[in-house]
């Protein structure tokens, strides 16, 4: 992502378009940052548990920093617009919730880039219930040894695999295995 364009630029681009979803995730961003004081995660320093799988997520991986692929953004997929963010160092944590009333109040018929505009408008705290969060952070990723399925071949994590007569089996052969080859 190029530097010189705003973190929201930054989001748009990372997501493909620019919508409602993603400006309630830029804002609760944005929230997770005042609150806690920190900018964009560099270490897996900043965990984030969402629970949703909305376009909101992409906001938070690109303005936060946490990914699924460094460990740090924890999918708890309740349908909820719910952002639990905290830090390592010293757990510090909030939980930001999207408030009921900040998108019921909306107009049906109001178009999606208003929709968007009055979101990006808005102040945090008029759209989230802010508070904080006692959360036990998880600890860093951790890479696992890869080990070969003794039945498709492919390469599976040491930890997922399972032993049929004792040799290594991803979970897909596994069940397939179980279901009677």
């Amino acid at each position: 992502m190029c530097m010189d364009k705003s973190p929201w630029e930054q989001a748009a681009e990372f997501h493909g378009h620019t919508c409602p979803g993603l400006a309630i995730g830029f804002k609760a961003a944005e929230a997770a940052i005042r609150e806690l004081g920190y900018t964009r995660d560099i270490d897996e320093e900043m965990v984030a548990i969402v629970e949703n799988d909305s376009c909101s997520i992409d906001a938070i991986q690109s303005v936060l920093g946490c990914t699924a692929g460094k460990g740090n953004l924890i999918f708890r997929n309740n349908g909820k617009q719910v952002f639990t963010v905290g830090r390592r160092s010293d757990g510090k944590a909030v939980r930001i919730a999207l408030k009921y009333e900040a998108m019921s109040g909306s107009k049906k018929d109001e178009p999606r880039e208003g929709k968007m505009k009055r979101i990006l408008e808005s102040d945090p705290g008029e759209l989230f219930d802010i508070r904080e969060a006692k959360l036990d952070l998880p600890e860093k990723a951790v890479i696992f040894k890869t080990v070969q399925c003794s039945c498709c071949g492919e390469g599976v994590m040491e930890s997922r695999a399972r032993l049929s007569d004792g040799r290594p089996v991803c979970s897909d052969c596994f069940t397939e295995y179980t279901r009677g080859w």
